[in-house]
């Protein structure tokens, strides 16, 4: 069915569902994402989703946890942000959220939120001819406000910038599969600063 990658009423019906099922939660929305790119015909590099060598996901990763480190102690603190991410400060030492918080961070948000923020929104966007700037502007935006409900203004901010610095690296590179890995560890090293209550004095590094 290729009028599923066109911009007529399947087409368009497509992108409203799949925008839908992503107001709910990115993982649903990704495995609709890769349902329709199955029935589309569209090739899965149009997505990012091209073989990655090992050394570039072993970079992504250490670069996804310098850019968390980087964020919480200068980015962060010169917005006026909080230290403390008080909407899930409930996982500081608790044991028994680990196995929920490693399958949202892994999947939820390495694969469900970069398949929908970068591989497919940039997919279509592009099919759009929209600027380059917007196609990476526009699913940033979106991306900081899927946070807002449960971080607030700080998870807004964040969000948004690290949506902008994905999308540029998107932009260059076409492959999703690192950005899925630095988007793992940048997350992992938030889980591990408020697992281990070390979000305060990370903030203040650079203050000292």
């Amino acid at each position: 069915m290729r009028a599923l990658r066109g911009f007529g009423p399947i087409g368009i019906l497509a992108i409203v569902v799949i925008l839908a099922a992503g107001v709910i939660a990115p993982l649903p929305a990704a495995l609709l994402i890769l349902l329709w790119v199955r029935l589309s015909g569209t090739p899965w590099r149009e997505i990012g989703y091209v073989r990655p060598t090992p050394a570039s996901l072993g970079v992504a990763a250490l670069l996804g946890i310098a850019f968390k480190l980087l964020m919480k102690s200068l980015v962060m603190p010169l917005l006026g942000a909080d230290p403390v991410n008080h909407a899930y400060h409930y996982l500081a030492g608790n044991r028994a959220a680990i196995p929920a918080m490693l399958f949202t961070i892994v999947i939820g948000a390495g694969f469900g939120e970069e398949t929908l923020y970068r591989g497919w929104m940039f997919e279509r966007l592009g099919k759009l001819r929209v600027p380059q700037a917007a196609i990476v502007i526009l699913p940033a935006a979106l991306f900081g406000l899927a946070h807002y409900s449960v971080q607030g203004l700080a998870g807004t901010e964040q969000a948004a910038i690290v949506g902008l610095v994905f999308g540029a690296i998107f932009l260059k590179s076409g492959s999703l599969f690192p950005l899925m890995c630095a988007h793992v560890a940048f997350d992992l090293t938030a889980y591990a600063l408020i697992y281990w209550e070390l979000e305060t004095r990370v903030a203040h590094t650079l203050a000292l």
